[in-house]
């Protein structure tokens, strides 16, 4: 099963320029949203990151950027991990988090 999140609102950034390709990014990510191509990391689809943050803290070159734990992935991570449905915790006039 192929977990996504909504489509377009995920914060992760990679910065090819940087990239050492040493595949920590390849390593940690539980949902497999990086490969290894030309000796460089690449976002295989950026949908599937859930903003755990394995990837950005765990880059020694610190190219890969991603707010952890920010808007509806984190919703859905803790709702998983509680048996309840997604809450962002979002306010009435719109702000979360």
């Amino acid at each position: 099963m192929k977990l996504e999140y909504l489509r377009g609102v995920s914060t992760l950034k990679l910065d090819a320029a940087k990239c050492i390709g040493c595949g920590m990014c390849v390593m940690v990510c539980p949902h497999a949203v990086f490969r290894i191509e030309g000796r460089k990391a690449s976002v295989t689809d950026a949908d599937l990151c859930m903003e755990c943050g394995a990837c950005a803290g765990n880059c020694p070159a610190d190219a890969i950027y991603v707010k952890k734990g920010v808007g509806c992935a984190q919703a859905v991570r803790t709702g998983f991990l509680k048996g309840t449905e997604p809450d962002c915790s979002c306010d009435d006039d719109g702000t979360c988090c």
